[in-house]
C-alpha cells in the first residue's frame, strides 16, 4: 500500500468514525448529568431516516440536519421525562424506545428507500487543505467533520474546566448535594439530556447525508451500540469517546480491505469481525484505566 492510499484511508475512516463521535459526546453529556439513554440504535436510526427524508422534500441539507436533531432531542427527552417525572425504569424506556424507532424508521422511510438525494457539500480548508500529509487526513472533508473537532476539544474543556461544567457533573454524581447548593436538577437534566439526544440525532443525519448516502432498511443498524460501548468503556470521556470511534471505524475499513484478499472467507466475518474486535479493544482498554 503506497502513501497516498495510506492517507486516502486514515482520511475515510475520520470521516467515518464523526457519527459515532456525535453520537458517543451526547451520550457522554446525557450520562454525566445522571440520564441513561438506552435509545441510541432507534434514535440514530430513525434521525437518518428523517434527516434524509426532510432534506430531500425541501431540498436543503440544513433543514434535514435539524429535523434529525429535533427527532434526537424529542427521543431523548422522552427518556428523560419517563425517569424524572413519571419515576420509571430509564433503561426499560431506552430499549422500547429503539424498538419503537426502528420499527418507524423503516415504516414511514419506505417512501425514501434507495432514492438518490442531497449531500453534505465537500468543504476543503484552503491553505490548510495544501498542508502535505496533515492536510487530506483533517482539512479536506465537510463541515460536518470540521464541526466533530470543535464538539470534541468544546466537550472536553466544558465538562473538565467551566462552571457550568462543575454543575453538570454536581447533578450527575452528587444530586442532592447539588440541589442543596442551589441547583436546579432537573433542569438542568431535561436540559443536557435534550442537548445529548439532538447530537445523537445528529450522528443519524451525518449518516444519511453525508457518510452513508440515502436511506434504507436498517441504514444504521448498530451503530448506537457500539456508541454506547465506546462511551461506557472510555470512561465518559470525549477523547476517548473519539478515539474509540476511530478505532472502531479503522477497523471497520481493515475488514472492507481484507475481503477482496480472502475470498473465500465468509463476507459475514468481515462484516461482524469489527464489532467483535472492537469489544476487545475497548474492554482492554478499559482494564489498563482501572489499573492505573
Amino acid at each position: 500500500m503506497n502513501a497516498s492510499l495510506i492517507v486516502q484511508t486514515i482520511a475515510s475512516v475520520l470521516a467515518a468514525s464523526v457519527p459515532l463521535i456525535y453520537a458517543g459526546i451526547g451520550e457522554t453529556l446525557t450520562e454525566k448529568v445522571g440520564v441513561v439513554n438506552l435509545s441510541l440504535d432507534g434514535t440514530i436510526l430513525l434521525s437518518a431516516m428523517v434527516g434524509f427524508a426532510a432534506a430531500y422534500t425541501t431540498g436543503s441539507v440544513p433543514v434535514g440536519i435539524l429535523a434529525a436533531m429535533v427527532v434526537g432531542a424529542l427521543m431523548a427527552l422522552v427518556v428523560a421525562y419517563g425517569s424524572i417525572a413519571l419515576k420509571q425504569d430509564q433503561v426499560a424506556i431506552g430499549f422500547v424506545l429503539t424498538l419503537l424507532g426502528a420499527d418507524i424508521a423503516s415504516f414511514l422511510g419506505r417512501p425514501f428507500v434507495r432514492i438518490p438525494g442531497p449531500r453534505v457539500p465537500h468543504m476543503p480548508i484552503p491553505i490548510l487543505a495544501d498542508i502535505p500529509v496533515v492536510g487530506p487526513i483533517l482539512f479536506q472533508h465537510n463541515i460536518l467533520v470540521y464541526l466533530a473537532y470543535a464538539l470534541l476539544i468544546g466537550s472536553w474543556v466544558w465538562i473538565a474546566h467551566t462552571q457550568p461544567g462543575l454543575r453538570l457533573r454536581a447533578v450527575g454524581e452528587r444530586p442532592e448535594a447539588a440541589f442543596a447548593r442551589g441547583l436546579s436538577v432537573n433542569r438542568l437534566r431535561y436540559l443536557y439530556t435534550a442537548a445529548g439526544g439532538a447530537l445523537v440525532g445528529l450522528a443519524g443525519a451525518t449518516y444519511s447525508l453525508s457518510v452513508k448516502l440515502g436511506w434504507s432498511h436498517g441504514h444504521t443498524a448498530g451503530m448506537g451500540w457500539i456508541a454506547l460501548a465506546i462511551v461506557i468503556f472510555g470512561g465518559w470521556h470525549p477523547a476517548r469517546v473519539a478515539l474509540g470511534a476511530f478505532l472502531f471505524g479503522a477497523f471497520k475499513s481493515l475488514g472492507s480491505i481484507l475481503q477482496p484478499v480472502y475470498p473465500n472467507v465468509p463476507t459475514q466475518i468481515f462484516q461482524a469481525a469489527p464489532f467483535a474486535l472492537m469489544i476487545v479493544a475497548l474492554l482492554l482498554v478499559s482494564s489498563n484505566i482501572e489499573e492505573r
